[in-house]
């Protein structure tokens, strides 16, 4: 009874106080018909309450989520199943999800009855515009009498969480090897362009073809040694996302930021589809975990705005992990120095593609890039580079196949 009363409603406890008015100004007039009214009125929100208090409801419920993961600007159904596992039915259900404001506006629905055993399921759609990983839930029930005048608030304790990945575009087949980044005519041959000596062996196995026996590593171990499988060329990659503040303009989903979040993704779902492992790393130094476990776009769904101002840590990541044979580095604002040491990277046969954002379209419209724009990609393009100019309100998919290396710059005044 307590609890009921502690329950009432605005409504509730306006009934209740125009019922004891009625009942004291019923004494003090003497008057019989306003006394019965005051008891009535008194009487209402007393049994609402008791009875609210002493309901006994055993609810059940579930949530699922369809996608669990769904690109910016897309939508995501919430499933909610509400089970009544007594053998009484329920009275007026109101029910509240807790979601971020990012996702929209808080689902209320209202149920009138659940039967004894019964089972009600809810839908509703979430989505938003900016990436991040949102919880939603936990589910709240209210449980009221029908005038209004007492509600009880239930918690479950179970919740989920929608991941919001960047947008991904489909980009278009480029062939990352060649010539300049020292890979012959196929991407399968990185055994026999390593040499022999470079061949980690391993015994053989009953089946192996005999054209594999490394005689080197027979004589050397003294029993039958053959070649490992062939990998693909460049099957192991690094992805540089500068995510610098200073670097980058703009705000919210439209910023330079934004931009190349999505280029990353992009690429990096592009490449993964093409069989090559990828390693994230960001100008902090910091390697978030990708695979299977955790793919890339649900990395970069938490990514966020850095106070570095240099690609130090960054560029000192990629050092420490060698054995890269692609680096994809999707920058912000660089400036001549920081492109010599990004430059340096590249060494030997690994290929070097440079996604440069042209940050100042963020600000103004141009057709040609800034002094400074060229400047870098002058170093970067000199040291082997394949540099790929992304200006506001351009796609990465239209831009893309400049990663082939073929030069079509026509830009004056800076170009190499």
């Amino acid at each position: 009874m307590t609890s009921g009363l502690r329950a009432l409603t605005p409504r509730g406890r306006s009934f209740l106080a125009s019922g004891v008015a009625a009942f004291l100004c019923a004494f003090l007039l003497g008057e019989h018909d306003l006394l019965r009214v005051g008891v009535l009125i008194l009487s209402l929100p007393l049994l609402a309450a008791m009875t609210v208090s002493r309901t006994r409801y055993r609810l059940s419920c579930a949530r699922r989520l369809d996608p669990p993961r769904s690109p910016v600007g897309g939508e995501a159904v919430v499933t909610l199943r509400l089970e009544n596992v007594t053998r009484l039915p329920t009275g007026l259900l109101m029910i509240e999800d807790i979601v971020p404001h990012a996702l929209g506006a808080r689902p209320r629905f209202v149920l009138d009855r659940v039967e004894a055993h019964g089972v009600r399921e809810i839908d509703y759609r979430v989505g938003s515009d900016m990436r991040g990983r949102y919880s939603i839930g936990p589910l709240t029930v209210r449980i009221g009498d029908p005038f209004g005048l007492v509600e009880l608030t239930r918690s479950f304790s179970v919740g989920d969480t929608l991941v919001v990945t960047p947008r991904v575009v489909a980009l278009p087949r480029v062939r990352l090897s060649g010539e300049r980044a020292g890979g012959g005519e196929s991407r399968t041959r990185s055994m026999a362009a390593a040499g022999d000596d470079d061949v980690a062996p391993r015994e053989y196995r009953y089946g192996d073809d005999l054209r594999r026996v490394h005689w080197r590593s027979t004589a050397r171990h003294g029993e039958l040694m053959v070649r490992r499988e062939e990998q693909q060329w460049q099957s192991r990659g690094a992805l540089l996302l500068d995510t610098r503040r200073h670097a980058h303009r703009g705000e919210g989903p439209r910023s330079s930021f934004e931009t190349a979040v999505s280029a990353a993704a992009s690429i990096g779902v592009h490449l993964a589809r093409e069989g090559l492992g990828l390693r994230l790393v960001t100008d902090q130094g910091a390697e978030p975990l990708t695979g299977p476990d955790l793919p890339l776009p649900d990395a970069l769904a938490v990514v966020t705005t850095s106070a570095t101002r240099s690609l130090e840590y960054g560029l000192a990541a990629l050092r420490q992990g060698g054995g890269d044979g692609l680096i994809v580095a999707v920058l912000g604002a660089v400036d001549a120095e920081q492109a010599r040491a990004l430059a340096r990277l590249r060494h030997g046969t690994a290929t070097g593609v440079a996604v440069m954002l042209d940050v100042a379209t963020w600000e103004r419209p141009a057709d040609a890039p800034g002094e400074e724009w060229r400047a870098a990609r002058a170093v970067l393009a000199g040291a082997g580079w394949r540099v790929v100019r992304l200006p506001s309100d351009t796609s990465i998919a239209s831009v893309w196949p400049e990663a082939a290396g073929q030069e079509r710059f026509t830009f004056s005044g800076g170009g190499s």
